[in-house]
């Protein structure tokens, strides 16, 4: 009698690699749990989208059928951030449990790109049309409403006014010359995330952790997910080379950088990048 087919359950990066796969599929939530599994490998992501839907559903049964958007905002933002205690981790800002959407819900705690993904997802369960914004140095939450447009701070809880979000962008705009004639219109800055694009800055905020860190093999871990997030962001296949070879895996490293030096032709870095392939045994520059 022949034995049983094995299959071998997918990886956790496989398993991300099947949720990214397609924009017209992809759910941010579930993604956006999934990245906490490289630290966390016993993590039952359904578990977590369950205990989000439980949250949900204690708030729909708050909210009266009849009640028109501009009321289930209140209801919202009132069950949010007063009844469940959401709020930025203002002590401890970078840490990464703050990147991890199940250390969220436990804590109570994070940034504004974690709290807007739990906001938004509570938002759409109740018949609200909410997006994320990558706002220059703060992320915030668009809400489509009959009256027009809010804009809220997931950090704070609070609706940013035009002036207020004009008073933010002043340093950055400073900083980039798009003042006077330059001028860049506020709503250029208040465009809709798509899921992949607010994947990638949460990613980026833990490359960030991690680089600074030094902290080579959980910055591998968040390389990998990026390449396949992003899979023609050359940049991230040149990061992911130069972690690979801090960790000595210079044939994959050489790849990684190869295959950057052969599609990022102009860029800044190509003859520094030429020379670390060079060094670790990857021949000149294509």
């Amino acid at each position: 009698m022949p034995a049983p087919l094995q299959f071998a359950p997918p990886t956790a990066l496989e398993y991300f690699a099947t949720l990214v796969a397609e924009d017209a599929t992809l759910s941010l939530t579930e993604a956006a749990v999934a990245i906490a599994q490289d630290e966390f490998p016993q993590l039952d992501t359904q578990t977590v989208l369950a205990e989000i839907d439980q949250l949900a559903a204690r708030l729909k049964r708050r909210i009266p059928p009849d009640a028109v958007p501009v009321q289930r905002l209140r209801w919202l933002n009132r069950y949010f951030f007063q009844d469940l205690g959401f709020a930025g981790n203002v002590n401890h800002y970078y840490d990464p449990r703050n990147s991890y959407l199940h250390a969220v819900l436990s804590s109570r705690r994070g940034i504004p790109i974690t709290l807007a993904v739990l906001y938004i997802e509570l938002a759409t369960q109740i018949g609200l049309t909410a997006r994320g914004v990558s706002f220059p140095g703060h992320f915030l939450i668009k809400l489509r409403m009959p009256e027009g447009e809010v804009v809220v701070d997931p950090f704070t809880g609070n609706s940013l006014s035009r002036e207020q979000l004009d008073e933010l962008l002043v340093p950055y705009k400073r900083n980039r010359g798009l003042q006077g004639d330059f001028d860049a219109p506020l709503g250029l800055f208040l465009q809709a995330a798509p899921p992949r694009d607010v994947l990638a800055r949460m990613l980026r905020n833990l490359k960030e952790i991690h680089r600074t860190a030094q902290d080579w093999p959980r910055l591998l871990a968040v390389q990998d997910r990026l390449v396949v997030l992003l899979p023609l962001a050359w940049e991230e296949r040149r990061d992911r080379g130069l972690a690979r070879a801090e960790l000595g895996l210079d044939e994959s490293a050489a790849s990684d950088l190869a295959a950057y030096l052969a599609n990022a032709r102009g860029a800044d870095d190509h003859a520094s990048i030429s020379q670390r392939l060079a060094g670790i045994g990857g021949g000149a520059a294509p």
